[in-house]
């Protein structure tokens, strides 16, 4: 039940800016002396609220550009039925109705409006639909266009008017998606899709920290696009994705790479070794042999994000990480005794069991100075902002405030946080 009740929608601002335009409109209606028809206004109040204000202006004018279409071409038909030909209510009639939207449409995309065609169909079938052969025509269609206009300029201030405390543009938000980019098949919500990329449209400093490579945060999230890095492969690179550029990495010298790939490999153990040439990742391995190896390539080296070369990783290249999994007790045993030989003294390792692949554990091998921590000073400095937030899911981190484990819960503490400063 619980579970049930955390995986709820939330009222969003979306749908209470909504809520209090169509009251409006009946406001406006009743003092205008319940003249018109509050219907149309309510109408295009809900197609024209949105939950953020971005190119507000720019779409209310497409909008009243839309409305003027449909009215004149409204006007032009009843006349036409009115004065020129009395086309009945048959078939005829109908069909020259629907052949209208024809140049309509066709209009608004000469005059590069095509976000206006569905305003001007509405105002237009409102009018020939709707219209009383004895009502006159000039003033039946100047109501119809007033009352469509009322609802897109209640929709325009609503939409310019927060309905928020200040906006935190002063912090640095750090997000922890892991648990959104757990592996390809998943993707965000629609809602969290569009409320971040609300977020990063209203001015929202973001970055986001993952575990993961570039790769999967671009499979999962390739429409979020903050303007600062992210922060990828538990702080071994920063990844602009605007650029398609490593802006900050820390890797393993070649010399030492050469030394820790000798030691793991005569231990009966295969690699995938991560390095960056000129801006490309590419990922050198050599035998698959156990299974996990095996289903994690043929999963993978299929994207265009990734770059698998079957060939030993050339000695002069650095190293940004290595990774292996194998049979969990025979990771924690080469652990043991690398630990023992004082090599975990020397490098950043992490080791953990893989949900993906039950009886299997992953063992990754950074650059010691490889951290979310280190990457998130690089940010401070590139952004100029002192103040950092960190929303994650990893309530052992007690650093950070956390949420609940899906990314709706994520993004909405993210909403708070910036719209209403709670908490900082």
């Amino acid at each position: 039940m619980n579970e049930k009740k955390a995986n709820l929608p939330r009222i969003g601002m979306r749908i209470i800016k909504s809520a209090i335009g169509v009251f409006l409109c009946f406001v406006i209606f009743l003092v205008r002396g319940k003249h018109g028809t509050p219907f149309y206004s309510a109408l295009a109040v809900l197609w024209c609220i949105q939950s953020h204000t971005k190119d507000t202006v720019r779409n209310a004018l497409q909008r009243v550009f839309g409305t003027l279409i449909g009215a004149i071409y409204g006007l032009i038909f009843i006349l036409f039925k009115m004065y020129v030909v009395d086309l009945g209510n048959g078939i005829l009639h109908y069909l020259i109705i629907a052949g209208l939207i024809i140049p309509i449409i066709y209009t608004t995309l000469l005059f590069r409006k095509k976000n206006a065609s569905y305003f001007s169909c509405v105002v237009y079938l409102s009018i020939v639909v709707n219209h009383l052969d004895d009502a006159d025509p000039l003033r039946f269609v100047l109501d119809r266009s007033m009352d469509t206009l009322i609802g897109i300029v209640l929709g325009l201030v609503i939409n310019l008017f927060h309905f928020y405390g200040r906006v935190q543009t002063d912090v640095l938000f750090v997000a922890d998606m892991d648990n959104a980019l757990r592996n390809t098949e998943e993707k965000l919500t629609p809602y969290s899709r569009f409320s971040l990329s609300s977020l990063l449209e209203d001015g929202m400093h973001l970055t986001i920290m993952t575990l993961r490579t570039p790769a999967t945060y671009l499979e999962a999230m390739s429409d979020i696009r903050p303007k600062l890095p992210i922060i990828a492969m538990d702080g071994a690179i920063l990844y602009d994705i605007n650029e398609n550029s490593y802006p900050k990495v820390y890797v393993i010298s070649a010399d030492r790479a050469n030394e820790i790939e000798e030691y793991i490999r005569c231990r009966g153990f295969h690699l995938f070794s991560t390095v960056i040439l000129e801006d490309v990742l590419l990922i050198y391995y050599d035998k698959l042999e156990n299974d996990a190896e095996k289903k994690i390539y043929d999963t993978l080296h299929r994207s265009p994000y990734r770059n698998y070369l079957n060939k030993p990783r050339p000695k002069n290249h650095a190293v940004v990480y290595f990774m292996m999994i194998d049979r969990t007790k025979k990771v924690k045993m080469l652990l043991e005794e690398m630990d023992t030989a004082g090599v975990t003294e020397q490098f950043k390792i992490l080791s953990y069991p893989s949900d993906d692949y039950p009886g299997f554990s992953y063992l990754k091998i950074y650059n010691k100075n490889a951290s979310v921590e280190n990457m998130i000073d690089y940010l401070k400095e590139l952004s100029g902002i002192k103040k950092i937030v960190t929303v994650s899911d990893d309530h052992s981190r007690h650093d950070v405030m956390y949420a609940h484990h899906d990314s709706n819960e994520i993004v909405r503490r993210l909403n708070s946080l910036y719209y209403w400063g709670r908490g900082i």
